[in-house]
């Protein structure tokens, strides 16, 4: 009887508190649209973003808003793009453990009436094209990721984002994996019509969507970019309730650091207070914690290290975000490295090799179902005396192990970047954020990996240029300091789920860009094409 009453009463308080943040969005975005005084012959600025929230107000979301809202107080009209249940299948409304279960369609929805309540709102509904449902019926896998209709490359726009709700980068060609894709193909090309059609009758200003990966998104940016019209993208940053933005791929995070940009003595002291937190795993992403705790390495662990002639650590990264095509250049995925990896590792009985799962794969919610915990055990990892491999619920400290290392091994998580800053030599897999700069070692082939980790391995000292860890303190600078943009002053958690947030109890003039650096940083990136770099 106890955890009915308590579900209840969780129930209760998520719908008291996303009550209380709708009436607030509702007071703002009637305050905001008396205030807003629009400049005559302003071209429109459309937002969309329909693959980061269903039943409450998420990070991405909440950014998304507060800049519409900051736009329109800068005299800019702007339109917003509404999914109407105009998805048969959205990316976080698909159940994989029943592929015919409807997304939460009136939720959403009702969820969404507040937001554009006040807004300038351009709503859109599914209608399936009978001729496209007939030409995917028979369809393989293959044929269907790869399909192009009318000139729109609706098979590859759908990939990131089917891998990502499936959780795995190999797909199965079985009927579930098919359905979902042909009904995600349909829906891309509902977005496709509608999306283009507004385009072409309203010549944007520029468009502002969520991520840019997700195949709504993703679709409306391909018919943007198509027509010249300016596309800037969103997603979490680093530091806690803040965002990114950018004109290029919001999940590779590209960012232009000058090359004489050199970091000054309170600027480095601002760094090293941020790393001194970090390394005690004292943070959080997108309201994430991934580290409720952080072990030392204890004393059988010790002894087993000393019985090798040296140590490496490989840490691997979780598929939702190994699966994003610009990670992919050098292997194509992070399981052919892992394959290349254990090659090295099965020749090399006198080095002790530490396989790290990354902490969030096995999340609530979003584990991985190809996982690297799975893929251990395929390989019996555990049979072998030079391994050990740590899965994502121990919490040991992996800078512990950096200390420690010859080297380090990564594909493209960002702990590759910590190491550097430490000082180790890191030899990287995949294209990560940090690999813009010189940071790492990052041959170009899997041969020349390979080559690289055995001289690493056979090497008494390897020579670490200085320059990797000089840029890798100016990348982490610029990723944290200039490009992640705070909206900690008007966001607060909601309490319910995390990464989610309600709006804090402001005046409609706090969302003026004239009274937030932070908003008119963005609001001159998305009307002036200025860099999104909050200024020091």
């Amino acid at each position: 009887m106890q955890e009915p009453l308590e579900r209840i009463r969780r129930g209760l308080k998520r719908r008291w508190v996303h009550a209380r943040s709708n009436a607030r969005i509702l007071r703002l975005g009637e305050q905001v649209a008396k205030a807003a005084a629009l400049r005559p012959g302003e071209k429109p600025v459309v937002f969309f973003n329909a693959s980061t929230r269903l039943l409450g107000m998420s990070l991405n979301a909440a950014f998304q808003q507060a800049s519409a809202w900051a736009v329109r107080l800068a005299g800019a009209p702007v339109i917003h793009f509404a999914c109407q249940g105009g998805l048969s299948r959205c990316v976080l409304g698909s159940n994989r453990e029943d592929p015919q279960a409807l997304p939460p369609c009136p939720a959403c929805i009702e969820q969404s009436r507040p937001l554009y309540a006040h807004a300038d709102a351009r709503w859109f509904v599914y209608k399936p094209d009978p001729a496209l449902q007939v030409a995917l019926q028979r369809l393989d896998l293959a044929t269907l990721s790869a399909l192009v209709w009318e000139g729109v490359p609706l098979g590859r726009l759908c990939l990131p984002a089917l891998r990502w709700m499936l959780r795995r980068h190999h797909l199965e060609d079985d009927e579930p994996t098919r359905f979902f894709l042909r009904e995600y193909i349909l829906s891309a090309w509902r977005v496709a019509q509608e999306f283009g059609a507004l385009l072409d009758a309203v010549n944007p200003r520029a468009v502002v969507v969520f991520n840019g990966m997700f195949y709504p998104e993703a679709v409306a940016r391909w018919q943007a970019q198509k027509r010249g019209v300016r596309v800037i993208s969103h997603e979490v940053g680093l530091l806690p309730f803040s965002a990114y933005f950018t004109e290029g791929e919001a999940t590779a995070y590209p960012i232009d650091i000058p090359d004489e940009f050199e970091l000054s003595p309170e600027q480095d002291a601002r760094l090293d207070a941020y790393l001194e937190q970090r390394l005690q795993g004292n943070f959080s992403m997108a309201g994430v914690r991934f580290w409720p705790e952080m072990r030392g390495l204890d004393d059988s662990f010790l002894a087993r290290l000393a019985q090798f002639k040296q140590v490496v650590p490989v840490f691997t990264n979780v598929i939702f975000d190994t699966s994003q095509p610009h990670s992919n250049v050098v292997f194509p995925h992070m399981f052919a490295w892992l394959d290349l990896v254990l090659r090295v590792i099965r020749a090399h009985p006198e080095t002790l090799f530490v396989v790290r799962a990354h902490p969030d794969e096995a999340r609530a919610g979003k584990a991985s179902e190809e996982s690297v915990a799975d893929w251990a055990r395929r390989n019996r990892l555990v049979t072998l005396r030079n391994v050990v491999f740590v899965d994502s619920r121990e919490y040991i400290s992996s800078y512990e192990l950096i200390q420690r290392s010859k080297f380090v091994m990564v594909y493209n998580s960002t702990i590759g970047l910590e190491a550097s800053l430490m000082g180790a030599p890191v030899l990287c897999g995949g294209k990560a954020r940090f690999t813009q700069l010189p940071t790492v070692f990052f041959p170009s082939t899997p041969d020349d990996y390979q080559r690289q980790a055995e001289a690493f391995l056979a090497a008494e000292k390897i020579m670490v240029p200085p320059a990797f860890k000089r840029n890798a303190r100016r990348f982490l600078y610029y990723q944290l300091f200039r490009t992640s943009l705070p909206f900690d002053s008007l966001l607060e958690e909601d309490g319910i789920w995390p990464g989610y947030v309600r709006f804090k109890d402001l005046p409609w003039s706090s969302f003026d860009p004239h009274n937030s650096i932070v908003l008119k940083t963005i609001v001159d990136g998305i009307l002036e094409g200025k860099p999104f770099l909050l200024e020091e």
